[in-house]
């Protein structure tokens, strides 16, 4: 299987997306952005380093199913901070999307808005969840409504933030990997067999927004990106958007530019 991969920080702050890759497993995080007060002194890109070399380091026991490997990290990780106060709901957490070779089979789960896209001989598959994003739909709303940069909007994220944090982990709500291991029994889990994938890829949602909210490429078109030019190039494609469009007035968003990660593998 071939591999390649790249992250690139949204801004001049420290990459709060974290991925890794071996022969058999491939792991994207992106931490939540941070817009009210934590109960925590660690922040997102701490939470994702810790999490994820968690999840390296128990997916090495071949015998735990993803399910279980992300559980006992989550557990793992809240266990390395318990003088802060982890039951606020604005404390570190993470989307998280997670692939694993095993027994001729690509196993797969996710956590938030990682998405995974596999083209396989029965079409192409992509899996995401998006739930984080139908909630506060109020209040988005009226961010959407002022400019990349103004104090309007930045107290209208704050009050956003704060209504879509009270629907985390929560039935009716949406799901993510924080502090609380039952989460997981929410996530997005399957398989593909492996013969039947030709080329696949992991992606955070700051990747995934060029097909996901600029609409400017299909999935199609991405994986071929991916697959002839790379995973640096889409994101350049990213940033090319958005630099086109600083304010957030053709593209609504919450800020100019996301930390973005994407991995990119071929089976053939």
């Amino acid at each position: 299987m071939f591999l390649t991969g790249a992250t690139v920080p949204g801004g001049d702050a420290s990459n709060e997306d974290w991925m890794a890759a071996t022969p058999d497993l491939i792991v994207v995080l992106d931490g939540a952005t941070v817009r009210t007060e934590t109960g925590c002194h660690h922040g997102p890109a701490w939470y994702t380093r810790k999490l994820g070399a968690s999840i390296i380091a128990i997916a090495a026991d071949r015998q735990l199913a993803l399910p279980d490997v992300l559980a006992a990290a989550i557990v793992d990780v809240a266990n390395l901070h318990p003088e802060c106060d982890l039951q606020r709901p604005g404390a570190p957490s993470a989307a998280v999307g997670i692939v694993r070779v095993q027994d001729k089979a690509l196993h797969y789960i996710v956590l938030g808005d990682v998405t995974i896209v596999a083209d396989t001989t029965a079409g192409l598959e992509v899996i995401s969840d998006h739930r984080v994003s139908k909630t506060a739909a109020a209040e988005r709303a009226l961010a959407d409504q002022y400019p990349i940069g103004a104090p309007e909007k930045a107290d209208a994220l704050i009050a956003m933030k704060r209504v879509e944090l009270d629907a985390q982990n929560r039935e009716g709500g949406y799901w993510i990997a924080a502090a609380v291991p039952a989460a997981v029994e929410h996530a997005l889990v399957g398989e593909f067999d492996a013969a039947a994938v030709r080329q696949f890829a992991l992606l955070s949602d700051g990747a995934s927004r060029l097909v996901d909210d600029f609409q400017t490429t299909t999935w199609e078109e991405a994986l071929d990106l991916l697959a002839n030019s790379g995973p640096t190039e889409l994101i350049r494609r990213v940033r090319e958007i958005e630099d086109a469009d600083p304010l957030g007035e053709r593209y609504h968003r919450n800020k100019k530019s996301d930390d973005a990660t994407a991995i990119y593998a071929s089976t053939r």
